[in-house]
């Protein structure tokens, strides 16, 4: 044997590499099955909907009057979405069941004075003993209204309406 080769020891190096790369290979299969497994896949998106907020007046009474003016269609059901004014969540006990709210619909937020918010159209409006948002709003007075998507958490619209 020459002086050369004496320090060189190749019976060991196969096999470390090999160990190294079944360990790498292993890491990420397990990446790529924990990825399908736990579902991390593109969240879930919000409707896209161009929603506009004013005060009305019906019969003497301020409401709050939401217009749908195009966009996605969704549907106001408290397992699919949620409105908020001024951070008291409403109700949606007047409107009819699975309502889907689509482009040219409109919808009313008024005070029942037992349950506070409630939604509903104008045929509910005026037979559900509506009673304006609060009879101590003012004139130049300003209500924020979020209408909030519950699967993704995201905003649909977040709309200041002035009385």
């Amino acid at each position: 044997m020459s002086k050369a080769n004496q320090f060189l020891n190749e019976d060991a190096v196969s096999p470390v590499i090999g160990v190294i790369l079944m360990v790498a290979i292993t890491v990420i299969l397990a990446a790529v099955i924990a990825a399908f497994v736990f579902g991390m896949g593109p969240p879930e998106q919000a409707p896209q909907a161009s929603l506009r907020a004013s005060a009305a007046d019906v019969g003497g009474d301020s409401m709050i009057k939401i217009e749908h003016q195009g966009g996605d269609n969704f549907y106001l059901t408290s397992s699919n979405s949620k409105v908020v004014v001024d951070g008291e969540t409403v109700e949606f006990s007047d409107l009819p069941d699975d309502y889907e709210f689509t482009a040219g619909s409109t919808i009313y937020v008024f005070n029942e004075t037992t349950d506070g918010f409630t939604l509903g159209v104008m045929d509910n409006v005026t037979t559900a003993g509506a009673a304006a948002i609060d009879p101590a709003t003012s004139a130049g007075e300003t209500i924020n209204v979020k209408v909030v998507d519950t699967a993704s958490q995201q905003m649909i619209a977040d709309m200041d309406v002035r009385f």
